[in-house]
């Protein structure tokens, strides 16, 4: 039985991959500083939920691009064919992120209605 072995095992694009997810991630924590020191100060009742949804999505789009181009070039260098790594990465990190994307929107909207002082996890 034949293993496959990349000829080219794609170096590049992993690296791209880890990259534009890390710089994006960078982003996405910077812009969501901003908005907790917004509601911090103007209180989340009084600052529209889908604005903040809306400023973190591009940030977000990046890391999910970035750890996709990651995941499937993992599994490329680890002998998966590129077609089998492309369509299993691709829904692995698709549903991930979108489930992630779901959980903070959630967690945005629980803070909008209930105040900053209902994620307080000492009590």
């Amino acid at each position: 039985m034949p293993y496959y072995y990349p000829l080219q095992p794609p170096y590049f694009l992993l690296a791209i991959g880890i990259f534009a997810a890390l710089t994006s991630g960078v982003a996405f924590a910077g812009t969501l500083k901003l908005i907790v020191y917004k509601w911090q100060n103007d209180g989340a009742q009084n600052s529209g939920n889908r604005l903040s949804n809306r400023q973190l999505l591009i940030p977000f789009f990046g890391i999910t691009i970035g750890i996709t181009l990651f995941l499937c070039s993992g599994f490329e260098i680890f002998g998966f064919p590129p077609f089998l790594a492309y369509a299993v990465g691709v829904p692995v990190a698709l549903l991930t992120s979108l489930l992630i994307w779901f959980q903070l929107g959630s967690m945005l909207a629980f803070i909008e209605r209930q105040g900053m002082q209902s994620l307080n996890l000492d009590s």
